[in-house]
């Protein structure tokens, strides 16, 4: 009987086009990725329109993180009890009610609690289509699959900010979530009917690991409120922060221990055993890190330091998506010639070349250069999320898929919140430490300074500026100018520090395996 259903497990293909399926999940998916993002921009007319301050909204944003990061690495084993396309689609349904809520809101309390709910059913869409495409496709089909799901991993994050600064500037930031509801309902409706469950998918009998779930809401619930909340509360100088941060240890510490020693552990970490998706994991945090961390300093660059609308800081990362969605077809037939490492290779030497022209900013930098240098970053991620995730998936069991897509993502989306947060701190600490250097040269006894002053005494002169205010208001302008000079000086930094994770991620992509896409092995059952 055992051989009989392996066989059977061999043989199964789904009855619907699985190129439908790739679409129809990848929809579910490209929103949820779009909400993670979109609600940045409006974050300043939510805190006004539900009298609030700016520092208290961004809990709309930490609530859904922390519940976010938390079920994603569940996912499998909630997929496994309730049935792979069961819990998909509840996911699904209760995201777009969620979304809903969410538009409803009248006070900032309702709207956190109803994203913590957003973020709940949203962990477990990324994780499901990923696993529903991977048991879609046979091995040599899943590069041009996972094209497809690049779409939803990688623009989905460039287009929230362009999508939710449009929305806000001119209708209103509730449409950021009502815009949900129609694809919400569609992708259900079309899901239902196209999706099948496999074999070694649908539903079990498995018992609930407490000790597990406990330590892992633990460990990355507090590591996402330390992450998301840490610039604003002045890191390890709060008192808070350092408690979540001794939490966020413990429980992730404990997880790891449990998991490996449990009989039956919420989530199977012998998927690490397989060097390809170990090494994988690495690298698509790594990428994570990056895409996230990028997408955000850009529009805080524009915005911040040279006064762009949030419609046009989003507009600068709008050109980067066409470039990621024009370079997945010419990448997809290099895959069929060359090995997958060789190409992760090359997508991240490109970021390296990316990153280090992106740290040359200066004050009087235009549009076009902005757009070239966000375009030229992007072009590396059109190399990496389609070889990396077939490279995660080429050597594992099919029973490992579901925990192998739910840790996958789960690195992928919490190594982007981590370099949101560590970009951002980046750029505070940055601008600090170049503001103090500069500040050094603001003295009567420097040539330079005393030739901006006298500048800035002119210029105010011929305004018709009264002469007993001249002196003092033109040493206010120099150090307006020392403050963005500083800014620049840090967003070039942090940038250079993105130049030298991307040369680490190099050596580490020769450790995969040397695979073609088309000349994989299919898994083993």
């Amino acid at each position: 009987m055992s051989i009989a259903l392996d066989a059977h497990d061999a043989t199964w293909r789904p009855r619907a086009n699985p190129w439908l399926i790739a679409v129809v999940v990848t929809l579910a998916a490209f929103m949820e990725i779009l909400d993670t993002t979109i609600v940045n921009v409006a974050l300043p007319h939510i805190a006004g329109s539900l009298s609030s301050s700016p520092d208290d909204a961004t809990w709309t944003l930490t609530s859904y993180l922390v519940a976010n990061g938390i079920v994603l690495t569940i996912s499998g084993w909630l997929g496994a009890v309730i049935g792979r396309k069961r819990y998909f689609l509840i996911c699904i349904a209760m995201f777009t009610v969620c979304s809903l809520l969410c538009g409803l809101a009248q006070s900032l309390p309702q709207l956190i609690v109803f994203r913590l709910l957003q973020g709940f059913f949203g962990g477990g869409l990324q994780p499901n289509q990923q696993a529903i495409v991977v048991d879609s496709f046979e091995p040599r089909k899943r590069g041009a699959a996972f094209a497809i799901t690049a779409i939803a991993t990688v623009v989905a994050p460039v287009l929230g900010p362009v999508l939710g600064g449009f929305i806000t500037d001119n209708v209103s930031w509730r449409w950021i979530f009502f815009i949900n509801i129609p694809v919400g309902i569609f992708a259900c409706f079309a899901v239902a009917a196209l999706v099948d469950d496999p074999p070694w998918a649908g539903k079990q009998k498995r018992s609930v690991d407490y000790i597990g779930l406990g330590l892992i809401t633990l460990g990355l619930g507090c590591m996402q409120v330390m992450m998301d909340r840490g610039e604003d509360e002045g890191w390890f100088q709060s008192s808070f922060i350092v408690h979540m941060a001794i939490l966020a240890a413990v429980g992730i510490a404990g997880a790891v221990a449990w998991l490996l020693i449990a009989k039956k552990p919420i989530v199977n970490l012998r998927v690490f055993k397989d060097r390809n998706f170990a090494v994988s994991c690495v690298l698509i945090m790594g990428m994570g890190f990056i895409l996230y961390g990028a997408a955000v300093l850009i529009p805080q660059f524009t915005q911040t330091t040279i006064g762009y609308t949030a419609t046009w800081a989003g507009l600068v990362l709008a050109p980067g998506g066409v470039v990621v969605i024009l370079l997945i077809p010419p990448v997809g037939r290099l895959m069929k010639v060359v090995q997958l490492r060789y190409l992760i290779a090359v997508g991240f030497s490109v970021m390296v070349a990316a990153f280090w022209y992106s740290s040359r900013l200066v004050p009087d930098i235009d549009f076009h250069t902005l757009t070239i240098m966000r375009g030229f970053q992007t072009a590396g991620l059109g190399f990496l999320f389609v070889p990396i995730s077939i490279m995660a998936y080429h050597s594992l069991p099919r029973s490992l898929g579901a925990d192998a897509s739910a840790l996958f993502v789960m690195f992928r989306n919490v190594s982007g919140s981590v370099g949101i947060s560590v970009s951002t701190a980046m750029v505070s600490e940055r601008t600090q430490a170049r503001q103090a250097h500069l500040s050094t040269w603001l003295t009567p006894f420097n040539q330079s300074f005393n030739a901006l002053v006298a500048q800035n005494e002119a210029a105010l002169r011929s305004l018709g500026r009264a002469a007993s205010t001249l002196h003092e208001t033109a040493i206010g302008y120099a150090f307006e100018t020392l403050k963005q000079q500083s800014a620049i000086l840090a967003y070039s930094d942090t940038f250079m520090y993105f130049t030298v994770l991307a040369a680490v991620m190099v050596p580490l992509a020769i450790l995969l395996s040397p695979v073609k896409d088309g000349h994989a092995a299919a898994p083993m059952h």
